[in-house]
């Protein structure tokens, strides 16, 4: 709207102007706010790219702390992952508390899941290092006259790792322990949405192990993409997909090499068992691995049950008896789930419940409170709704109910690839099948999760659930170059490898080709003619 002057005739005295000196406050103050709204955008630019020249300079101190070789010492590297057991050691009790805190976590899960499972690949990791750091001769032809090779490991450099927030220790510090046994200088950035844990990470790291190669640095999203713009030579996230698709995005950059652990929907086929000793197992495994890890938000949780519509009647009322044998009439107070990180996270779940069709299909529930959802089962709720289009990560679990427990193969077939597969069977025939006709990063029979505590298995994914493996020498294979290294002598050449070339050397070469040696001793001794070449 325009302010018009209005005539001085039939205004009070001094109102015009009044009028006018209000105009030019309102106009003043509004300059003034804009003023100090750039001023302020201003300022958090400086500051922001105040941080950026700061990190930038701690980064070329750590590439140059690398360079000089420390971290390449094997002496270095048993001593930083002594340092990490003597973390885990000493602060199990003030571990116990920060993941209360952030997650509400029972200190018999937070041992089980975060500290014992860590403690246990550390010591792998002690134990078989030497091993590991060894170069290995490699075998060559028998042609290879004088020629001797071997696989000799190196460390990447620097790399980042980006942790998650649901086991917030265990997985900053699991990949940790192959860039340490591997050699090389590490950022660790652990999850925001942890803080507690985050700032334990952040606190203690420093006080155990050397912080020129090895530092922890906190923030939210910001401080994320500061770090993604970096150079690095290997980025490991551990996260959801599509904060892994910016991560793979940032990388290609600088072509940086990643390894993402992400997760997807994981399915766990139920057959109808030989006996009820059997079943009874199988719905305490199933319930142990959905429920009692993180409360659902677990990568390699069970997301889904496949079962046979004649048998679901059986398994409903057996789980429903197995929850309260586990948590009690009311779970909450059983302090044996933990809670839902966030309200972001519960709302997100409650949403997957609120849809009316999905609501119909809930068997068994008790109210939500905040950030506490209890464990809830669903019997066929519509595959095109969101909670069988999503992963869920979180207490809510789905069993979805098929006429033949065969067709469970192509069910799983139809759907992006997951990280786990698990299947609870007896059946040798159907066992091939789901390990031959489906694709998954792992497969366990007849339980869950076990998967994750053996040194010896590959840990990743596949497809939309991951790139790349860790766990044991594949965590250190993973943040290692394995670098090809060849000698020879000069007392004794090839000389037909080089020009001019002729219908002889051909022939030498094809002998030499297809380990033909007899070939190569007959026409090295001109007893064997060579065929003259087509193009002569």
């Amino acid at each position: 709207m325009i302010w018009r002057a209005q005539p001085i005739i039939g205004i009070k005295t001094g109102g015009w102007k009044r009028r006018e000196e209000g105009y030019i406050q309102r106009l003043y103050d509004k300059n003034q706010a804009a003023n100090n709204f750039a001023h302020i955008i201003t300022h958090h630019l400086v500051v922001r790219r105040q941080k950026m020249v700061d990190l930038e300079k701690e980064l070329a101190a750590m590439r140059e702390y690398y360079s000089s070789g420390n971290t390449r010492d094997a002496s270095w590297r048993r001593a930083q992952l002594r340092g990490l057991l003597l973390l885990l050691h000493e602060n199990q009790t003030e571990i116990f508390n920060v993941l209360k805190q952030d997650l509400g976590k029972h200190p018999a899960e937070a041992y089980r899941d975060e500290i014992g499972s860590t403690i246990k690949s550390i010591n792998y990791a002690l134990d078989n290092l030497k091993g590991w750091m060894s170069s290995e001769k490699a075998k060559l032809p028998k042609v290879a006259l004088l020629t001797t090779a071997a696989i000799v490991p190196e460390p990447l450099g620097l790399v980042l790792v980006i942790s998650s927030w649901n086991f917030p220790i265990g997985l900053s510090i699991e990949p940790l322990i192959g860039a340490i046994a591997a050699g090389n200088s590490m950022v660790l950035k652990p999850s925001e949405l942890a803080p507690s844990c985050s700032s334990f990470l952040a606190q203690k790291i420093p006080a155990y192990l050397d912080s020129n190669g090895i530092k922890v640095i906190e923030g939210g999203p910001t401080v994320g993409e500061q770090l993604l713009q970096q150079k690095w030579d290997k980025i490991f996230f551990t996260g959801s997909a599509g904060v892994g698709r910016i991560v793979m995005a940032a990388a290609a950059k600088h072509l940086t090499p990643v390894t993402l652990e992400l997760g997807g929907k994981c399915p766990a086929i139920v057959d109808f068992l030989s006996s009820s000793w059997d079943i009874e197992v199988a719905v305490e495994r199933v319930l142990g691995a959905k429920f009692s890890a993180c409360a659902g938000q677990a990568c390699i949780g069970i997301d889904y049950i496949l079962v046979e519509k004649k048998f679901y009647p059986t398994l409903v009322e057996l789980i429903k008896i197995k929850l309260k044998t586990m948590f009690g009439e009311n779970p909450r107070d059983s302090h044996s789930v933990a809670r839902i990180i966030n309200r972001h996270h519960f709302l997100r779940l409650k949403c997957l419940l609120d849809d009316p069709n999905v609501r119909a299909s809930i068997v068994h529930t008790k109210k939500s409170q905040e950030v506490y959802i209890e464990p809830t089962i669903l019997v066929d709720p519509p595959l095109e709704s969101m909670i069988m289009e999503d992963e869920i990560f979180g207490p809510l679990l789905p069993i979805i109910t098929l006429q033949k427990i065969e067709d469970s193969i192509e069910f799983i077939r139809s759907r992006p690839k997951p990280l786990s597969l698990y299947a609870f069977t007896n059946d040798r025939s159907l066992r091939k099948r789901i390990i031959s006709e489906t694709s998954s990063g792992s497969v366990v029979f007849n339980d869950a999760l076990i998967q994750y505590l053996a040194d010896t298995l590959p840990f990743g994914g596949i497809g939309d659930s991951g790139i790349g493996r860790y766990h044991g020498k594949f965590s250190f294979d993973e943040f290692t170059h394995y670098k090809a290294v060849a000698w020879r002598s000069f007392l004794v050449d090839f000389w037909f490898r080089f020009p001019p070339w002729n219908d002889h050397k051909l022939q030498l070469f094809r002998h030499c080709y297809e380990y033909d040696y007899l070939g190569v001793i007959l026409t090295v001794l001109r007893l064997k003619k060579p065929k003259p070449s087509s193009a002569s």
